[in-house]
């Protein structure tokens, strides 16, 4: 059987969230961001390959926080680049073949077990799964002057982990950057791969905005409670 894999992306510097401090080092409930984002996939599967990808410059300041919090579970460290294209890139050459991976972002912490499952699941059977939820208030697309209302149940919230046969997307990836990549999927997509969509969870936002604290505090500890 795939052996599985995590590979979270971390390169947020954090100006959104009025803050010197990246967002993925803000510490929410007494531990940093990025701490209980890896800690959901081993809560998960406790021996998952985790591959961590951060700037250059912040790696020393991870280093410090798993020592000063006592993280000690074993990940690769990995620096990443210009975009998140480049980060993805440089992580997936330390995913070997025959590997099942999930790609996270390093900021949504409240991703549950559920939908870690589903995509892992979904991707061995089918070679990708990538989590959605729905809409549920009204859009409308604007066009210039114009805007009219659009069908809520065609649109659909992409999340992560996205995840994908390691040698696939590994594939995917062996290409230039394109300004069209916004994600794993669009990567993946464009080399003509079918992308199949399974159901997320409502609460793995990705925490950009101060408000997504308060969220995520509220979530955090109620996760706790339920372990």
């Amino acid at each position: 059987m795939q052996k599985k894999a995590v590979l979270i992306t971390s390169g947020g510097k954090g100006l959104r969230m009025q803050t010197k401090t990246p967002k993925q080092f803000i510490v929410i409930n007494e531990k940093p961001v990025l701490f209980h984002t890896i800690t959901a996939f081993i809560q998960y599967e406790s021996d998952i390959k985790i591959v961590v990808v951060l700037p250059e410059d912040l790696i020393g300041q991870w280093k410090e926080l798993c020592q000063k919090h006592n993280f000690s579970h074993k990940h690769t460290i990995v620096s990443g680049g210009p975009t998140r294209f480049h980060s993805v890139k440089a992580g997936l050459k330390h995913i070997p073949d025959n590997h099942i991976v999930a790609i996270h972002d390093g900021v949504r912490p409240m991703v549950s077990k559920e939908t870690i499952q589903k995509t892992f699941d979904f991707a061995r059977r089918f070679g990708n799964a990538i989590p959605v939820v729905g809409i549920n208030e009204s859009i409308r697309k604007v066009e210039g002057a114009v805007n009219k209302t659009e069908d809520r149940n065609k649109i659909k919230i992409v999340q992560t982990p996205q995840t994908f046969i390691s040698e696939k997307i590994k594939k995917a990836y062996n290409q230039n950057y394109r300004d069209s990549f916004t994600d794993d999927a669009t990567v993946l997509e464009s080399t003509g791969e079918r992308i199949f969509l399974v159901d997320g969870n409502s609460e793995n936002i990705k925490i950009t905005m101060p408000e997504d604290i308060l969220f995520a505090k509220t979530i955090l500890k109620q996760k706790s409670k339920n372990k």
